[in-house]
């Protein structure tokens, strides 16, 4: 399992306890998966699993509407933002929903051969851009909070994943071959078909606010409250310039992937924490050895590391969310 890990080295699943071994059991009864490295890289930091873990499971697997529709917004999300593990894992989830061809058209980069399924793709690469105009829903407004929910998660666990994970889903890159994603996704079909009870990722979490108004009363909205709390505490590791020079970047960004040559970076001789955190944020496939090694000092453990990606992981997250607009439907929904 340690191969799929970069710059950290998670605690072995097998030794957690507590929270963490709390986590683990919900993950493999409702996601089917045990110990998924996307969700292990962040047990380093334990205050962020538990709540990543919770937003995800309760906007993609628990919240209202399809599996189908959710893993394609969630596929356009992971499109958008260039990360391969996270395409194929949902391209193998796909074929656990049953949707066998569909699955392999977007694995050979085809359209979706129904429109609808096409609209789900293309609202969840429109999520990247803050601003964006995702209306009207390619679902139900009562739907919205899972839906946003799922991409808000995603986009969230995509550069965690990019920065912190290799791009092998399976050893050797067998997630290449079509039968071996239809294998993959055959074993988790019994688990991705059902829906279990919403809010049961709750009690993992210590206080959560009641979450943002988008959420309409939902579990997604604590479970997105926790998140926010846990990584905005990776602050702690800037100072107050850096935290300016990404706080101004993040209001100037408009979803574009950054230049080849990094324009307007920070340079890692000078703010290494600071560049960290923005690439963690715009571009975090882009995350070097050289990078983590000019910020790692002997103070800076893995649990460090991982706060740190976080905080930039959701300041990018948050600058999405900041501007989506909460349609009246969903204000009707409020409790």
């Amino acid at each position: 399992m340690s191969t799929h890990f970069r710059h950290t080295q998670p605690p072995s699943p097998k030794s957690a306890t507590g929270r963490v071994a709390e986590v683990y059991e919900q993950i493999s009864a409702d996601f089917g998966i045990d110990r998924p490295p996307t969700f292990v890289v962040l047990s380093s930091a334990p205050e962020l699993l538990a709540p990543a873990w919770a937003l995800m499971r309760e906007s993609l697997i628990a919240g209202p509407g399809s599996r189908t529709g959710k893993e394609l917004a969630a596929l356009g999300v992971s499109l958008a933002n260039r990360c391969p593990f996270c395409v194929d894992a949902h391209t193998v989830l796909l074929h656990a929903t049953g949707e066998h061809a569909l699955a392999e058209q977007l694995a050979r980069d085809e359209d979706p051969a129904s429109a609808e399924h096409e609209r789900l793709l293309d609202w969840g690469l429109a999520t990247r851009v803050p601003g964006a105009d995702l209306r009207p829903y390619p679902f139900p407004d009562e739907q919205a909070p899972a839906y946003l929910g799922t991409a808000l998660a995603f986009h969230f666990i995509n550069r965690i994943v990019s920065a912190l994970l290799t791009e092998q889903l399976l050893p050797g890159g067998l997630q290449r071959f079509r039968a071996v994603r239809s294998i993959a996704g055959r074993a988790l079909s019994r688990t991705v078909r059902r829906t279990p009870e919403p809010g049961a990722a709750l009690p993992l979490l210590d206080d959560p606010g009641p979450g943002p108004d988008w959420a309409a009363g939902t579990p997604v909205g604590p479970a997105y409250a926790a998140l926010g709390s846990a990584a905005r505490a990776g602050a702690g590791l800037l100072d107050a310039d850096d935290l300016a020079l990404v706080h101004t970047a993040l209001r100037d960004w408009d979803g574009e992937h950054p230049s080849a040559v990094l324009r307007g970076f920070p340079r890692r001789q000078e703010r290494p924490g600071a560049r960290l955190a923005l690439l963690a944020a715009l571009a975090p496939y882009r995350i070097t050895d050289e990078d983590v090694a000019a910020w790692r000092r002997p103070e800076h453990s893995d649990h460090c590391l991982v706060h740190l990606v976080a905080y930039g992981a959701f300041a990018a997250v948050d600058r999405i969310e900041s501007a989506l607009a909460l349609p009246a439907a969903l204000r009707e929904h409020q409790p």
